[in-house]
């Protein structure tokens, strides 16, 4: 029995589009007049229901207008970026492209807008400045853990010299701490270490007595002993010394005790100390989605001597599960097309990415980056070319570095 093709499966589709999402709204009504069936829902969304060609064609009409570049990120995170990361942010922009943040108290987010610094600057620099600081964030916030650890006041500042990588707030009783998993371990360990032996008592004198800090070195009155211990291999998970008999060194030549490696692996596969890819991560993306590839015979923009593979993926409505963000709530599913070439490069990255949608990579469940909607299923920092043409400002073709760069992503994940 032969296959029924994607495009007859789906014969209807409705999509919303906003008019403050676009500048050039007369050019706006303009495109959405010439559809067959365009109704006003308010002053400023239209609905618009065609065939699946009939919205992707719209779609690519819809790319050729100015719209605001923008994205939607949580306060909390954008406030760690800025204080641990703010040169990597500044790099990112350079002297060309300007932000503007606009906060919503209500939902705790703030929407990121990205602009040119003069008339001079092109649109497709500053749309991939977004690109960039999109995939920034995504990777930070994703290794981003907050707790309450019980410590003085007064004990606050000598901490946070003690570990630039946390930001330690202080609290009417103890700290709320951000950070990466490995550090935020390591400040508990540290603390927990005032209550048993001589690795202890030191603890607790570097807790409790004045520290004077030079370039990350702590001097006090037990600098000797600290001396003749850093000699000594200290686990960075429990702050132990390392007993030879279950030290575990891996390739990038960090060493860890084999248990603490162990259980800090169940958690994400990744060296504590530099991040190193060990093993393969296992994602978010919810359960029961599907994902279908098809060939056409048409080309690709810079890959004229091929043809085109077209990626399809649907993922339904469901309810959050433990490992993410707001379990026994509802999320809403997505329906996702994209474009490879069908070039030996292109088959290798087609099957790179049914690799990366079987171990739930592709997609996951959060805040959209563009609409700042909540509990929607969202890319997870894979990008994907959602249209045939227009370059990299409208996620399609040509773009001759895309296919490198997609291998890099999925090999940050343990895909290759």
């Amino acid at each position: 029995m032969a296959e029924t093709p994607f495009e007859d499966l789906i014969t209807d589709v409705t999509i919303l589009v906003d008019e403050t999402d676009y500048t050039d709204k007369s050019q706006l009504k303009e495109i959405l007049r010439d559809s067959h069936s365009s109704t006003g829902t308010t002053r400023s969304s239209y609905k618009i229901s065609g065939s699946d060609q009939e919205i992707e064609e719209l779609f690519m009409k819809l790319c050729t207008l100015g719209r605001p570049i923008k994205a939607v990120v949580a306060a909390p995170v954008m406030e760690y970026i800025k204080k641990r990361h703010s040169a990597e942010l500044n790099k990112m922009k350079g002297s060309h492209v300007l932000t503007e943040e606009l906060l919503s108290a209500e939902t705790d987010s703030i929407t990121m807008i990205f602009k040119p610094f003069s008339s001079r600057v092109r649109e497709s620099r500053v749309r991939l400045v977004r690109e960039r600081f999109v995939t920034f964030y995504q990777r930070i916030a994703s290794n981003l853990h907050v707790t309450n650890v019980d410590i003085k006041q007064d004990q606050c500042r000598d901490l946070q010299i003690q570990f630039p990588e946390l930001v330690i707030y202080p609290q009417p009783f103890g700290a709320t701490v951000r950070g990466s998993y490995a550090n935020i371990v390591s400040l508990q360990d540290f603390i927990q270490q005032k209550s048993s032996g001589l690795r202890d008592r030191q603890a607790r004198r570097a807790l409790e007595a004045p520290m004077h800090f030079t370039n990350n070195h702590v001097h006090s009155s037990s600098a000797a002993s600290c001396e003749q211990l850093d000699e000594e291999e200290t686990c960075v998970i429990c702050m132990e010394v390392i007993r030879k008999e279950v030290k575990k060194t891996l390739n990038c030549k960090h060493s860890f005790c084999r248990g603490c490696l162990k259980k800090a692996f169940v958690y994400k596969p990744v060296c504590p100390t530099c991040g190193a890819l060990y093993g393969t991560l296992k994602g978010t993306q919810p359960e029961g989605g599907e994902m279908s590839c098809s060939n056409q015979t048409s080309s690709l923009p810079g890959y004229e001597k091929f043809g085109t593979i077209t990626v399809r993926y649907n993922i339904p409505s469901g309810i959050q599960k433990e490992d993410h963000p707001n379990p026994g709530q509802t999320y809403e599913g997505a329906s996702r097309v994209a474009y490879l070439p069908d070039s030996p490069e292109g088959q290798k990255v087609k099957e790179l990415l049914q690799r990366a949608f079987k171990l739930r990579l592709i997609f996951t469940v959060g805040q959209s980056s563009t609409s700042g909607r909540d509990n929607v299923v969202t890319w997870n920092d894979i990008h994907h070319k959602t249209s045939i043409s227009g370059g990299p400002t409208c996620y399609g073709y040509p773009d001759p570095d895309y296919l490198k760069r997609v291998q890099e992503e999925l090999k940050l994940k343990g895909v290759e």
